[in-house]
């Protein structure tokens, strides 16, 4: 921090430094154009010395100004400082954000994810070889997570957390204040030049009355353009000539009343709005989740926690508003109360989806941002939120614990992946429209998490997709979008049949376990069998009397089977 503070400070100093040179060298071109008036034959003012020293160091420190990233219109306050945050009248297409990523500013690492990628991923290790979870004591204690190093717990990673909000505020206005200055100095050459221009003309043309008039007012329009990059500067601790010397310093002189505006997301696949958000600083991400937490809930590719965050609020709002229909305020009070028992028994929830108007939801067990596992649980017909999310819930939570005792030490991350309208008469039963539809959800949804990891500058999770039922032929459908699947594993349970084979679902490992008493399966209502040698998928352990709806239970071996599929750990048959 006290680097970055340094940087800053050593920037705004140059920069002043150059306004200075600037203002001087605009002064005395205006005054030489007024003594130039008197004459006819009088020599336009040169250059000069301070003027190239002016250009020059502008050219060569700075060859485009910044373009700020908005112009704010009025304070509010965010976070745990007075710092204003506003909807100012920001880029709508996401251009200059796009602009910083291009050219390595605030952007998020390339690694090749995002949706389908097409490039070949790089295989998680198998096996339990990582590092033990240690505990943390209630004064803060550094606690290792497994492939994330030493991380903070307790009041000093709360203190931590607020530390990097205040920088990251300062930050913001250090950059907002560096861009008016930048573009002050820009607008300094181009009147100077102006100002130069005109006054040759005046000298070689001397009939034209407005030629010198012309050359002063480019010339004051200089001189003011200079008071301008000074006084951006002097608002971030630049005073009496002496910069702020450290990270307090710096945030003891700025002022933390400047707005911050929240920029409208990119209308782009996931990858691109990864890439958006990891350019934004965290007070124009807290910004843009209070002022559109509707537009970025089920934005694909913004991190769970801000999705979290985001959909939190539109729960409580659908809550209080007495508009919101009755099945609606039935579902939303659903969510809410398994929202709090889960967490009431010290469990975390990430509310990845919140669609009450579509019947959707999508709700994380654990961390779905850092876990080194992530499993979707995508189930079948006649599952609603409203009715059945409890259940599912329990299903997610057996196979999240099933890959924690495969794989000890490996954290994990299980979701409710109820992001699709689940058939419930016989024509969407017999039909392939609602799979159709949720499996462009799918695929959106996984290239979401991987792009959201990427830009909270996570490792990369293995994710597995766990299909039952007329979920399988969502997956199906998914993986029929263009591009790569984004998938380490697939498990297939109790499918109606599949149109082509294991290797058409694009994804490296693909399961299937179809009991002998399960009639669904035996139907092949959809396609051929996923137990066929032809298919080629491995396959899964299944007991006596799983039928359909048996396959998550903790008494049958395919639980813990799945739980394998999940951490990465191979079957030990």
């Amino acid at each position: 921090m006290s680097a970055l503070a340094g940087d800053l400070a050593g920037l705004a100093a140059e920069l002043l430094d150059d306004a200075d040179t600037c203002r001087g060298a605009a002064r005395s071109m205006t005054t030489a154009i007024e003594g130039s008036r008197g004459g006819a034959r009088a020599r336009p003012p040169p250059p000069g010395p301070g003027w190239r020293r002016c250009w020059q160091s502008r050219r060569a420190r700075w060859p485009a100004p910044w373009t700020p990233l908005c112009r704010p219109t009025w304070p509010k306050t965010v976070g745990s400082r007075a710092a204003s945050v506003i909807p100012g009248s920001c880029p709508d297409d996401g251009a200059v954000d796009h602009a910083r990523a291009r050219d390595g500013r605030g952007a998020a690492r390339p690694r090749g994810l995002g949706r389908r990628a097409a490039a070949p991923r790089a295989r998680h290790a198998r096996g339990g070889g990582r590092a033990a979870r240690g505990l943390a004591g209630p004064g803060g204690v550094r606690r290792a997570r497994p492939g994330h190093g030493e991380g903070w717990s307790g009041p000093a990673s709360r203190s931590a957390a607020l530390a990097v909000r205040d920088l990251s505020s300062v930050t913001w206005v250090v950059e907002q204040a560096l861009d008016g200055s930048l573009s002050a100095l820009g607008r300094l050459g181009t009147e100077a030049a102006a100002a130069q221009e005109q006054a040759r003309e005046a000298l070689v043309r001397p009939e034209r009355a407005d030629g010198g008039e012309a050359a002063l007012r480019h010339a004051r329009a200089a001189s003011a353009a200079a008071d301008d990059a000074g006084a951006a500067l002097a608002a971030i601790g630049r005073r009496d000539g002496v910069a702020p010397a450290d990270v307090t310093d710096l945030g003891a002189r700025v002022s933390p009343a400047q707005p911050v505006c929240a920029p409208s997301a990119p209308a782009g696949p996931p990858r691109a709005v990864a890439a958006w958000w990891a350019a934004l600083p965290l007070t124009a991400q807290l910004t843009a989740l209070r002022t559109n937490p509707r537009g970025l809930g089920g934005l694909d590719g913004v991190p769970a926690w801000a999705r979290d965050r985001a959909n939190r609020q539109l729960l409580t709002a659908a809550l209080a508003d007495p508009g919101t229909t009755p099945y609606a305020a039935f579902t939303a009070g659903v969510v809410a109360r398994r929202i709090e028992l889960e967490e009431a028994a010290g469990r975390r929830v990430q509310l990845h989806l919140l669609d009450l108007a579509g019947d959707r939801v999508v709700l994380g067990l654990g961390d779905l941002d850092t876990a080194d596992a992530v499993a979707l649980v995508v189930p079948g017909i006649h599952n609603t939120p409203g009715d059945d999310l409890g259940g599912l819930v329990g299903t997610a939570r057996a196979v999240a614990g099933a890959a924690r005792r495969a794989a000890p030490g490996t954290s994990v991350a299980a979701a409710v992946w109820l992001g699709y309208d689940s058939p419930s008469g016989a024509a969407q039963i017999l039909g392939r429209r609602n799979a159709v539809a949720g499996g462009a959800a799918l695929a959106d949804s996984l290239a979401g998490l991987r792009a959201g990891r990427d830009a909270v500058a996570s490792t990369e999770a293995r994710a597995t997709v766990l299909a039952h039922s007329y979920g399988t032929v969502v997956v199906d459908e998914a993986a029929d979008e263009p591009g790569m699947l984004a998938a380490d594993a697939v498990v297939l349970l109790g499918s109606p049949g599949m149109e082509e084979d294991a290797a058409s679902l694009e994804a490296p490992e693909v399961h299937d376990a179809a009991a002998p008493d399960d009639l669904v399966a035996a139907l092949r209502w959809f396609g051929g069998p996923t137990t066929a040698d032809s298919f080629g998928s491995a396959e899964l352990p299944v007991g006596p009397g799983t039928g359909h709806s048996g396959y998550y239970d903790e008494d049958r071996p395919t639980l813990a089977a799945m739980g394998r599929v999940v951490a990465g750990v191979p079957d030990p048959r």
